[in-house]
């Protein structure tokens, strides 16, 4: 897939419901080549989860990214995962699509949401979460 020329890198994206977050990597994930975070491209706590931001923030990522000489990512797409949701917020389909609109060539596309093997107590209590 990917020539001994090209550099290829890792784009972990973490979609909770109120927050994206962005890392790419080397191929190894031991060196962070930029990161980018809902809070650095919206002014509203409520609109760091929301699609626009996460295109914004692929963006940002995929320039600067291609500034350092990558022209590939793999990109491995996680959720909250423990007791809570295991399916990924709204950005994280968002980030996928714009990262390839940005000129970035894309690999494998992975999930890599924690998931227990036994389940661990949920959060509420015995009687749920009361509204």
């Amino acid at each position: 897939m990917a020539n001994d020329r090209e550099k290829w890198g890792v784009a972990h994206v973490f979609a909770s419901f109120n927050n994206t977050i962005i890392t790419v990597t080397d191929m190894t994930g031991a060196e962070t080549v930029t990161k980018s975070s809902g809070g650095m491209v919206v002014k509203q706590d409520r609109n760091e989860s929301s699609p626009y931001a996460a295109m914004k923030m692929a963006g940002d990522v995929a320039q600067a990214a291609m500034d350092k000489g990558f022209v590939g990512l793999h990109i491995k797409v996680r959720a909250p995962g423990r007791g809570k949701q295991r399916s990924p917020g709204a950005g994280a389909q968002a980030a996928i699509r714009a990262l390839a609109r940005a000129g970035m060539r894309i690999g494998r596309i992975e999930d890599v949401t924690p998931v227990p093997h036994d389940s661990i107590r949920a959060k509420g209590g015995r009687r749920g979460r009361r509204v």
